[in-house]
Formats: C-alpha cells, structure tokens, sequence
C-alpha cells in the first residue's frame, strides 16, 4: 500500500476504497451485496466500525468511515476483506453461478502472486485511504460517493441506489445505518 493513502490518525473519518481482483464485477447478484452489507453491519456492531457513507458498485466499494477507539481502522479493514473473501467464494461456489468457472480462475490465478494467500484472491492489495480532516475534503468524497452509480448511468439520482447512503441522506430509512454528516461537522445517526 502506497505510504500516501496509509491511516494515520485512527479516529479521523477516512475515505476509503476496495477494489475486487482484476475489476471483476462480482457484485451483480443480490446474495453478493447481501454478503457486504450484512460484513459490513457485522462491523459496526461488533468491531467499532462507524460509516458515515457508502456506495457499493459492481467490482468496488467505497465507504466514509471511521473507527471507534481503540480499534484501529487497518484491523477492522483486514478483517472484513479477509471475512468477505472466504464468503464471496462460498457464494459462487454454491450458487447458480453462469460466471463460476471464470470468476474462481481469475481469484485463484491471482493468489499465485501472493504468498500470503492460499486459495483464492478476491480483493485488491490495501485500499485507497484518505484522511478527511477538512470540512471540504469530507463533503467532496461524500457527493463523489453517493454519485458514483449516476455516473454509472445505472441511476438517475443518488437516492435511487440501493446499495448506497444517499437515500439516508435524502431522510428515508438505508440498508445500513449510518452517521450522517452534517455541515459543520457530525452527526445524527439514520
């Protein structure tokens, strides 16, 4: 991982990117975003994870989160990859999957790169971290977040995304609950 986007300041809200192996869009079917958004509950709950935004797209996550002290945010970053890797693998194991053959040969033929990695490798190495310390930064990831499936021409507005917190922001209930950012900082919980 690049000594740019490392987490320097644990408790500061970071955006953060996770890309799949090979841009690999896995997540298509329901049961792979179900997967996510449940690790990512799982998370919060249970491991001092506070998201602020997110937006899941077909092959990428991003999230604005942060991590309650005094856990780190590499460690809960480390274990959802690791969790969600083994899961998104049982899933196309088992599932009625017209892509499986393809998608295991691309995870499996990028483990052979990694000796840290047995079977099968899913993720990208690290991911793309940025600190928001300022109120400007954090609000330009916020909208380049919940803009990412308009872009995508997949929407037309942020709030129609499913997979995604700008129907929080636009005051109905999301999958996840989140902390939302408000100007002039923090929060109300949605």
């Amino acid at each position: 991982m690049s000594h740019q986007y490392r987490v320097r300041n644990h408790e500061e809200i970071h955006f953060i990117t996770f890309t799949i192996v090979d841009w690999v869009d896995v997540f298509i079917r329901p049961s792979y975003k179900q997967l996510i958004i449940d690790s990512l509950i799982y998370c919060q709950k249970n491991k001092g994870l506070e998201i602020y935004a997110f937006c899941l797209m077909t092959n990428h996550l991003h999230l604005l989160v942060s991590a309650r002290s005094p856990v780190r945010l590499p460690d809960i970053v480390r274990d959802f990859k690791k969790h969600t890797n083994k899961q998104i693998i049982k899933l196309i194991e088992a599932e009625n999957e017209s892509r499986r053959d393809w998608m295991l040969y691309r995870f499996k033929y990028n483990a052979r790169f990694d000796d840290r990695i047995q079977n099968y490798k899913v993720w990208q190495d690290g991911y793309h971290s940025i600190e928001c310390d300022r109120e400007d930064i954090l609000f330009q990831k916020l909208d380049y977040i919940h803009d990412n499936p308009v872009r995508a021409e997949i929407v037309s507005y942020p709030e129609h995304y499913i997979y995604s917190s700008a129907i929080n922001y636009a005051g109905e209930p999301g999958l996840l609950e989140i902390t939302l950012l408000e100007r002039g900082f923090i929060s109300v919980k949605a």
